[in-house]
């Protein structure tokens, strides 16, 4: 998904780029779902306890976030050289739009010279882009797992 929408991100914006980010791994994540029931109705002949059904959806989710990642850094590093740049100067020019003071400004700016070097260094920039799709990945697994596990409860003796 990733892929297919940075061609756009000058087009989006940065803004818009997030809303679209965020929504396309929602929909993205809905494979964790679909792979905690199939686990259930598969491997689990039709009944899964909570943590089994949280520990596969982890593992979807850890497979899936490692995929975004490898796809960012391959995209970042070879694609995208002005991305920082981009960053630094929406940030700026959202800092000045809401009447920041000029020292605050500056302090700003060399926060974001000292996030351009760090993120320059490929674990860094694997863990804070790690951190992306994390929340989003807790949530679906948590809300599929809610949904999807069930005990097999046995026939009461009469």
């Amino acid at each position: 998904m990733m892929a297919v929408t940075i061609p756009l991100q000058d087009a989006i914006g940065f803004d818009y780029g997030m809303i679209v980010g965020y929504t396309t791994m929602v929909l993205a994540f809905l494979l964790i779902y679909f792979g905690v029931r199939t686990y259930r109705d598969t491997a689990g002949g039709g009944s899964v306890t909570f943590g089994r059904a949280v520990k596969v959806g982890a593992l979807i989710a850890l497979i899936s976030s490692s995929c975004y990642v490898a796809t960012w850094q391959v995209r970042y590093f070879n694609f995208m050289p002005d991305f920082s740049a981009k960053l630094s100067a929406r940030t700026l020019g959202k800092a000045r739009a809401a009447g920041e003071s000029e020292a605050a400004i500056s302090k700003t700016r060399k926060e974001m010279e000292k996030f351009a070097v760090m993120y320059q260094n490929p674990a860094i920039n694997a863990t804070i882009t790690f951190l992306e799709p994390l929340p989003v990945a807790l949530i679906m697994t948590l809300v599929s797992t809610g949904l999807l596990s069930r005990r097999t409860i046995p026939p009461r003796a009469t």
